[in-house]
């Protein structure tokens, strides 16, 4: 070390090279396009009549738009699926048998598809009678994290009466409750993401 100090500009040298090797061990994290998958999110919100912008925040908080993005519970691809739930029901909903395999949700016009038909199947069958488009986008966003049923719980065990209530409440009002009463605090979480990347597009 006191050779070092002697010799100033052999220690900066030095010091350079860790500073460097210390920079190029950091992760380095590839930054997806956002409108790579454009014309495949406005086919698919078109073929299912959904909201363009409601697919495009829900694949930006599910996968910043990484088509290989995998979840610690094995969820898939840009709308982070899982074959064995959200997959198995997307199918139902377009009317197929069975469920989509990994290869399947892999593919982004296939995850893209499958996705946005589950958000479909939301908002037509399971939410379908939420008066407020508002209030129905925030309770689309919840399910789609949680579920419709644990949604809707948090209101009633009746799916017709926890309905009847979500309709006598402004979209304010319905946040709220989601933010108070939802036994997964992922819910809320999730609802205000979706909706601050929503307001941005």
């Amino acid at each position: 070390m006191n050779s070092l100090l002697k010799n100033p500009s052999r220690f900066c040298m030095i010091l350079m090279l860790m500073i460097l090797a210390g920079c190029s061990s950091k992760p380095h994290y590839k930054k997806y396009d956002s409108h790579a998958f454009d014309d495949e999110i406005e086919d698919a919100a078109d073929k299912y009549k959904v909201d363009r912008k409601l697919v495009k925040a829900i694949i930006q908080v599910e996968s910043s738009y990484n088509p290989k993005a995998v979840s610690p519970s094995n969820a898939i691809g840009l709308m982070q699926l899982k074959a064995s739930t959200s997959g198995c029901d997307a199918y139902r909903y377009k009317g197929k048998r069975g469920c989509p395999d990994k290869s399947d949700l892999y593919d982004p016009e296939t995850n893209i598809d499958l996705g946005t038909a589950y958000i479909s199947a939301l908002q037509h069958q399971q939410l379908n009678w939420i008066n407020n488009p508002v209030t129905r986008r925030y309770a689309t966003e919840v399910a789609y994290a949680n579920g419709a049923g644990a949604l809707l719980r948090t209101f009633s065990s009746n799916r017709q009466t926890a309905i009847s209530m979500i309709n006598q409440l402004s979209p304010e009002a319905f946040h709220w409750h989601v933010r108070q009463y939802h036994p997964a605090a992922q819910a809320p979480r999730y609802m205000a993401k979706v909706e601050k990347v929503y307001a941005g597009l």
